[in-house]
C-alpha cells in the first residue's frame, strides 16, 4: 500500500482520481482485508483473490496511471500468452504450494500475475477493436479451461488446502471444485463482457451520423 500511495504522489499530476481511489479500495480489500487470510484456508477464495487482482485491480491501475499511453515491446498475440501461461503456471499443484508456503514465492506469484495482466491490459486498450476481442476472447477460453480442469479433477490437488477447508463444512475436492466453477462461468464472463462492449462500441462510432 506504502509503494502505491507513494507512486501516486510521484505521478499525481498525471493521476486520474476516480480510478486511483476505486484501485486504492480493492487493493486493500485484497491484501489488509480479512480476506487475504482466508485465501489461506480457502482455494475458493484464492481464485477469487486472484480474479479479482486480474480483472480488477490491473486495468484500474492502468487507468489511474494513464498507462495505456505507455508505449510497451511485444504484440497484444504474445503478451495473451504471457498472461495466460503465467496465471496457469500459478496455479498448477508445485507452483501453487510453493507460494503458500513462502512469503516471498508468494509475492512473486502476486507480482507476476498483476504485471502481466497489467501490459496485457495495456495492449488491449491500445489494439483495434477485432484484436482486443480476440484477446479477450482467448483469454476467456484459457481462464474456462483451467476452470473445467479443477471442476471436474478426480482429487484435490492443492496440498495447502487439505487441512484448512473441513473448518469451513468443505472437503478439499468440494472446495477445488467450487474455484473451478467460479473460474469457469463468472470470471470468464467478464472477458466476454468486456469483449462485447468493445465490439459494440466499435460498431457505434462505425455508424452514420
Amino acid at each position: 500500500m506504502l509503494v502505491f500511495a507513494a507512486v501516486a504522489y510521484w505521478k499525481r499530476d498525471r493521476l486520474r482520481a476516480t480510478p486511483a481511489y476505486t484501485a486504492a479500495v480493492v487493493f486493500c480489500f485484497l491484501y489488509i482485508s480479512p480476506f487475504c487470510a482466508l485465501g489461506s484456508a480457502l482455494f475458493t477464495v484464492r481464485i477469487v483473490h486472484d480474479v479479482i487482482l486480474t480483472t480488477m485491480l490491473a486495468p484500474l491501475i492502468v487507468a489511474a496511471f494513464r498507462a495505456e499511453e505507455t508505449e510497451i515491446s511485444g504484440t497484444l498475440t504474445v503478451w495473451t500468452a504471457i498472461h495466460g501461461l503465467t496465471f496457469w503456471l500459478w496455479h498448477a499443484p508445485p507452483f501453487y504450494e510453493g507460494a503458500m508456503s513462502s512469503d516471498g514465492i508468494f509475492w512473486l506469484m502476486q507480482i507476476s500475475i498483476f504485471a502481466t495482466a497489467a501490459v496485457w491490459w495495456i495492449k488491449v486498450i491500445r489494439s483495434p477493436a477485432p484484436a482486443a476481442a480476440t484477446a479477450l476472447l482467448a483469454t476467456m477460453v484459457a481462464m474456462s479451461a483451467l476452470g473445467a480442469l479443477l471442476t471436474f479433477a478426480h482429487r484435490a490437488y492443492f496440498a495447502p488446502h487439505w487441512l484448512t477447508t473441513q473448518f469451513w463444512g468443505l472437503s478439499p475436492i468440494e472446495d477445488q471444485q467450487i474455484a473451478g466453477i467460479i473460474m469457469w462461468a463468472p470470471a470468464s464472463l467478464v472477458y466476454l463482457v468486456a469483449a462485447l462492449t468493445i465490439l459494440y462500441r466499435s460498431l457505434g462510432s462505425r455508424a452514420p451520423a
